[in-house]
């Protein structure tokens, strides 16, 4: 059973998905890769308790790691991305090139950016995280603002 959730943030209203009461999904507002409403289910905040919880620690700047459970669906190697991506530091950031290597896949940074881009779950699977080989801002599904955002956020740059 999926079903959904709006919640307001301070990088906007985000969409909450969950699949058998697991989050499979975080859309920002106008997400590039975001799934069609119709396929995020019934409105039902049930599920979402925790992780609303831990979303506000996080904007409050009390919580560094997500702690929740995942139901993102993706390809083999989308997955191995998506998995590397949460072990990038709160406040620190890598290039696509450094990540396709962290993975075994040296030659692979165009793929990784492409896995990156796809990630479901942004925000708490940090994709915002990854940056160009000289350290310029990349694209960002939810934005190059948000991005921008975030991690002058994560770097106590920026307190909502």
């Amino acid at each position: 059973m999926v079903v959904h959730a709006v919640v307001d943030s301070p990088v906007g209203r985000l969409t909450l998905v969950a699949r058998g009461g697991v989050l499979a999904g975080l859309y920002l507002p106008e997400h590039r890769h975001r799934p069609a409403l119709e396929t995020f289910g019934e409105r039902d905040a049930s599920p979402f308790g925790e992780v609303v919880a831990q979303l506000e620690e996080y904007f409050a700047g009390r919580r560094t790691v997500f702690d929740l459970p995942l139901a993102m669906t993706g390809t083999p190697f989308q997955r191995t991305v998506w998995d590397a991506l949460k072990e990038i530091p709160h406040g620190e950031t890598t290039s696509y090139g450094e990540l396709a290597a962290r993975i075994g896949r040296p030659t692979a940074p165009r793929a990784v950016g492409l896995a990156n881009g796809r990630n479901p779950v942004s925000i708490i699977v940090p994709c915002h995280r990854v940056v160009g080989s000289t350290g310029g801002l990349t694209g960002y599904g939810g934005g190059i603002e948000r991005k921008r955002a975030l991690l002058a956020f994560e770097r106590g740059e920026l307190s909502w």
